[in-house]
């Protein structure tokens, strides 16, 4: 009788291994690409409305020098709305992409 569990238990081990083998590594996210806000003032929103179509839900007003993240070419733009990672308060939004500029300057 105590073959069974030994045996139970080693085919669970095998088992296991061969799916954690088999998972694929997690990836860290990527880092938005540093911007800045060239405009004189940007509105910052908190999320773009396909229905609208255009953002929604005003969240604050960015100003000129404002450090921001989007990595060109990773993060959406929508009908000239990026997204946008606010590093003052850490959070994501979309401003006009004309407002950004600056890029590696910090």
């Amino acid at each position: 009788m105590t073959r069974k569990p030994a045996l139970l238990l080693s085919a669970l081990a095998v088992t296991g291994a061969a799916l954690t083998a088999g998972a694929p590594a997690a990836h860290a996210a990527e880092v938005p690409e540093h911007a800045i806000i060239v405009c004189e003032s940007a509105t910052m929103y908190e999320n773009y409305d396909f229905a609208i179509p255009g953002p929604s839900h005003p969240l604050r007003t960015l100003g000129y020098g404002d450090k921001v993240g989007h990595t060109r070419g990773a993060h959406p733009v929508y009908n000239g709305w990026a997204s946008i990672q606010d590093f003052g308060p850490n959070d994501w939004g979309y401003v006009r992409i004309e407002c950004l500029g600056g890029w590696g300057s910090w």
